[in-house]
């Protein structure tokens, strides 16, 4: 009976974020700070979506996946981080039942979508040093197409399990959330309810999107790593390892920050360095993906000076 007192109470009432514990100018110039990293992350992002979409040059598999990932950065930052920028300014911090479930499934959903796509990218980077005679053949579009639509049905299927998962438990505690959005782990420790087996059924989930995906891309870069080793020519090499290393560089940014966060039991789990480990998660990292992904890179370099070369002949027309 208690319980469900508690839970009706969780429905009518929801829950409030703790966020961080700043205040004043602090506070104002936090917002400011991650404002700036907000709109430096979806500019970064739409210039890779419109470059990659307008330059037929830029039109193979490795930057259809690439326009993918940043339509998808693009969503799990609008997911968190606008929620957070409003928690700074504003006295009352509290979200809906259903509005703080709704955060959570496209927070997982999306990130889940972004682990599957990083395993078919390097895939795809296999594919193409390892055996790059049949790569048109293996890496179609057709192919590029049911990879992606399978990362997106497994990664909401997957967030929508969790989520009901999550949300039948007994929310009769404090309605207190210890961090700046909806993520499992804070919410697990509201339940006034025994949570191993829901602790055992996350942990397995997590298991499934993150680490298997994070080893199978370590597998595929040992076999490239060989291959490349086999190039004849320090030019080649470069080239080979060039096309490769931003992968890996995001793929260990993003699967060490959610590993830390969500592969661990409860009794090891600090509120605390979660919340810090979010906020570069969520933050951070997609601001420094378009840098480290594509706006070094020679071919998208190629590809805005094609497209700023024919701005500026319409604009000499006009």
């Amino acid at each position: 009976m208690e319980r469900e007192q508690g839970q009706n109470k969780s429905m009518e009432i929801g829950f409030i974020f703790l966020g961080f514990n700043i205040n004043g100018t602090l506070q104002i110039v936090s917002f400011t700070l991650f404002f700036l990293m907000f709109l430096t992350t979806l500019s970064g992002h739409v210039t890779i979506l419109i470059i990659s979409l307008v330059d037929p040059a830029l039109y193979t598999p490795m930057y259809f996946f690439l326009r993918n990932l940043s339509f998808i950065e693009i969503c799990y930052t609008l997911v968190i981080v606008p929620q957070m920028l409003v928690n700074f300014l504003v006295k009352s911090r509290r979200v809906s039942l259903i509005a703080c479930a709704a955060q959570m499934y496209f927070f997982i959903a999306f990130g889940g979508v972004e682990c599957f796509l990083l395993v078919v990218m390097a895939y795809d980077r296999y594919v193409a040093i390892c055996n790059p005679l049949r790569y048109t053949l293996i890496m179609s579009r057709n192919v590029c197409v049911q990879f992606l639509a399978t990362a997106y049905a497994s990664a909401f299927t997957i967030s929508l399990g969790l989520t009901m998962l999550i949300f039948s438990l007994p929310f009769c505690g404090s309605h207190n959330i210890n961090h700046f959005f909806c993520d499992i782990p804070p919410l697990l420790f509201l339940v006034c309810s025994h949570t191993n087996t829901n602790e055992v059924a996350v942990f397995v989930v997590c298991l499934t999107n993150l680490l298997i995906p994070f080893l199978l891309i370590l597998v595929s870069y040992i076999f490239i790593a060989n291959s490349i080793l086999k190039i004849k020519g320090s030019e080649g090499r470069k080239k080979a390892f060039s096309t490769c290393v931003a992968h890996l560089v995001v793929a260990i940014l993003h699967y060490g920050c959610a590993i830390f966060i969500y592969i661990r039991p409860k009794t090891n789990y600090s509120l605390e360095h979660s919340k810090v480990v979010s906020l570069i998660y969520t933050n951070l990292t997609p601001m420094l993906y378009p840098i480290i992904y594509s706006l070094r890179n020679k071919e998208v370099k190629g590809a805005l000076k094609r497209i700023w070369g024919r701005q500026l002949i319409v604009m000499e027309r006009q």
